[in-house]
């Protein structure tokens, strides 16, 4: 699915699925052998594949859901 990534107001990252028309906060970034994994403030699980460090914002990327 394709996920726009940006920061908030706040200045901590987001995901925005527009799809589900939902914004969620991520709270736990991991990185994996395939990419990065992003826990969001919901529960649900991304993975990207394809993300550079540091993340360039905003970019709409796809990712995969996990949970």
């Amino acid at each position: 699915m394709k996920v726009m990534l940006r920061r908030n107001n706040l200045g901590h990252l987001t995901v925005y699925v527009a799809k589900k028309d939902l914004e969620e906060e991520v709270v736990k970034e991991v990185d994996t052998e395939e990419g990065k994994v992003f826990t969001l403030a919901n529960g649900w699980e991304l993975a990207f594949r394809d993300l550079t460090d540091p993340i360039q914002l905003p970019q709409t990327v796809e990712a995969r859901r996990l949970a």
